[in-house]
Formats: structure tokens, C-alpha cells, sequence
């Protein structure tokens, strides 16, 4: 039984369809579904030097963190789960990990790829390292 589903959305098909995934498995458990979104901050330092370009690639980010979330919590919302809404700083990776380790995570959910344009037949990069890390199951899904 699950009763910590962990959902990093951000905003892909992929991350979408974990999300609904994690959705039909919660909902006869009465598990919470943590929807996590990780702002990162390798692209934001990346732009720091770039002064007002910076102000805005954090404005950008940030809407997108919340358009993804945004999208989660309606579905979530709709099928009647319990739900937390969190948005972290970091590496995308480690944040997942760490999140994972510290709320007690019984299932992790995650799109098989996200934003980074990779081919859907290839497991994108953060899903790699997460799934090589976590020490829990995890639920690979494709748009």
C-alpha cells in the first residue's frame, strides 16, 4: 500500500501522465500525492550575469512551476486525492532525491521524459538519475 505518492511535474505530456497515473493508484488508497516542481537553478545562475535577462528567466520559471502545479492539483482536485503542492530551488535530481528521503515517499511517479526536447523513446536525464537514486519504486510513464 502507498501512502506518500511523489508526482515532479513539470508541465510535460510525460509529467502529466505520471500525475493521472498517481492519481488512479492513490485514489482507492486514500494516499497524498506530493506534485513537486524544481526551479533550476543551473538555468537561473546561468543568467545571473545577464542582469533584467535574469529577472525575467525567474519570472518565466516561476509561471511555469505554477502552470505545471496548477494543471496537477486540478486533476487532482477532480478525483477527489489528497494532494501537497510544493516548489523547491535546486538541481532537479537531487531535489527529487532528497524529497523523497525526507517525506517519507512510498512510490515515486515521474514522466519517462520532460522539457529537454529528448525523444520520447529515451528516459530523459533527471528521470535517470532519480530512478538510479531513490531507494523506493518508481513509476515510469509516457505521454
Amino acid at each position: 500500500m502507498h501512502d506518500t505518492i511523489l508526482v515532479p511535474t513539470d508541465g510535460s505530456d510525460a509529467s502529466l501522465a505520471a500525475v493521472d497515473e498517481a492519481l488512479e493508484i492513490a485514489a482507492p488508497q486514500d494516499a497524498t500525492v506530493h506534485f513537486l516542481h524544481v526551479v533550476d537553478v543551473g538555468t537561473e545562475m546561468s543568467a545571473a550575469a545577464s542582469g533584467q535577462i535574469a529577472q525575467e528567466l525567474s519570472d518565466t520559471l516561476e509561471q511555469q512551476a505554477d502552470d505545471a502545479l496548477d494543471e496537477a492539483v486540478s486533476r487532482a482536485e477532480g478525483a477527489g486525492v489528497d494532494y501537497e503542492r510544493v516548489i523547491l530551488e535546486g538541481t532537479p535530481d537531487s531535489a527529487i532525491v532528497d524529497y523523497v528521503e525526507e517525506h517519507d515517499v512510498d512510490l515515486v511517479a515521474i514522466g519517462a521524459t520532460g522539457r529537454s526536447g529528448l525523444a520520447e523513446k529515451l528516459l530523459g536525464s533527471t528521470t535517470d538519475r532519480v530512478v538510479r537514486s531513490v531507494e523506493v519504486p518508481v513509476l515510469l510513464a509516457r505521454a
